[in-house]
């Protein structure tokens, strides 16, 4: 006889095949939506081959929408799943890479970049990658001189972090005379509309193994939020995870910020919202926040293209809408 799957198992298999079911709905959804219409009938066929290879639709579809909800897909995952990382590692329900100025530092690496004339690619991701280590750097250094790392000293410390980051983006901003940076400002909003596929391939190349790495330390982050002595009794070496994951959600921020911009919040609401849907079992929650991270911003940026009645708005504004009251109402909620 063959023993039964254990139970983690089949949950992972439950919930990352529903979830799958609505990132696909999600995607299909933005791929199908535009002010150049097509309908979803249309849009189905187009997917299944079955239209004019050489029509309008088809181009729109394959060279602008699909590209577009792809990045979108792959920048909410990264978040939410970093978010969900800096959550377990900081014990802080609050902490995320937008609100803790990990993506302002970023935001300054990329622009500094884009100021040194560096390619996209390996040069600006480079130096977004350096901004967000020297500011996880310095809230590290900032909150420490404390046995026990407390909930206000690290939420004070990246917020005023991320204030400095957005004077000196805006100093930065102000003091060049580029051409190339004239739209910096919808980009720092959090901007999807420059996506092509070639760009995806090589942020998905960066990101898939980012992924595999957090999901194989998904127990571990069981074990740390259970304290430091009960995971040092299981033999895992505390430091080597902690860095080893700091150093991937950093990374992996940096990344998606050097592509499209600063987008805030999804690394609050998702991991908050699939952790009260599933429990805290990190071996669910990083393919749970993949794929629902995924589809969130996939939802939001459909809504940044279709709520305005001329022209759009830039995704991070609409997370930023939903995401700062859930802000607000956990920040009230922790304080009791």
């Amino acid at each position: 006889m063959t023993a039964n799957p254990p139970r983690i198992i089949i949950r992972l298999i439950w919930t990352s095949g529903l979830l799958l079911v609505v990132f696909l709905a999600a995607v299909f959804a933005g791929i199908s939506a535009g002010s150049s219409g097509g309908g979803m009938l249309s849009v189905l066929q187009v997917i299944l081959g079955k239209s004019d290879p050489d029509s309008m639709l088809h181009a729109i579809i394959w060279q602008i929408r699909l590209p577009r909800v792809l990045l979108a897909a792959l920048v909410g995952a990264t978040l939410s799943l970093g978010g969900l990382v800096f959550q377990a590692l900081l014990r802080n329900l609050l902490a995320e890479p937008y609100i803790l100025g990990i993506s302002g530092g970023s935001a300054i690496g990329a622009i500094t970049g884009i100021l040194l004339g560096l390619s996209r690619f390996p040069g600006v991701s480079l130096t977004a990658f350096l901004g967000s280590m020297a500011t996880l750097a310095l809230i590290l250094v900032m909150t420490s001189g404390q046995s026990v790392m407390k909930k206000e000293s690290l939420l004070l410390s990246g917020v005023m972090v991320n204030a400095f980051c957005s004077s000196v983006i805006m100093f930065l901003v102000s003091v060049t005379q580029d051409a190339k940076l004239h739209n910096i400002i919808f980009w720092l909003m959090g901007d999807l509309s420059t996506a092509d596929i070639r760009q995806v391939g090589i942020l998905a190349g960066m990101l898939l193994p980012c992924f595999v790495i957090i999901f194989w330390h998904s127990h571990a982050m069981n074990l740390l939020l259970m304290g430091k002595e009960m995971a040092q009794a299981t033999g895992i070496s505390i430091k080597v995870v902690t860095i080893t994951l700091l150093v991937t959600s950093s990374f992996m921020v940096s990344a998606t910020v050097s592509y499209c911009g600063l987008i805030g919040f999804v690394g609050l609401v998702m991991p908050h919202l699939l952790r009260l849907i599933l429990g805290p079992d990190h071996r669910i929650l990083v393919p749970a926040c993949i794929l629902g991270g995924g589809s969130y911003l996939v939802i939001c940026d459909l809504l940044a293209r279709t709520l305005p009645q001329q022209g759009e708005l830039p995704a991070g504004v609409v997370t930023a809408l939903i995401g700062a009251p859930l802000f607000i109402m956990l920040l009230k909620k922790s304080g009791r």
